[in-house]
């Protein structure tokens, strides 16, 4: 699992590759320290996150939490249709936008 973190377009935007499961939950949790102190919108870049686990979603509750105090709006971009189904199985659909 790999989690890049840049800013674009006046958003910070992070790049999930690979498996967001429990094996990498803890790495991730590091890797996205930056979002939780974020001063502009969050963008969740999925095109290349193949699997997430409860594990994974816990980590993209965290950041909803830390970014919602803020005011800050979080997104999510290019899942692909297992993920989506995973995001809408579990509300996670209703939390952030999905585009």
């Amino acid at each position: 699992m790999t989690t890049t973190i840049k800013e674009q377009n006046g958003e910070i935007v992070a790049f999930f590759e690979g498996s967001l499961d429990t094996a990498a939950a803890q790495k991730t949790e590091k890797d996205i320290q930056p979002l939780l102190t974020a001063d502009k919108n969050i963008v969740l870049n999925c095109e290349k996150l193949e699997y997430i686990s409860s594990s994974g979603l816990r980590i993209i509750l965290q950041i909803l939490k830390a970014a919602k105090p803020r005011g800050l709006h979080v997104s999510a971009t290019g899942m692909n249709k297992d993920i989506l189904k995973v995001f809408t199985l579990t509300g996670f659909n209703n939390l952030l936008e999905l585009k």
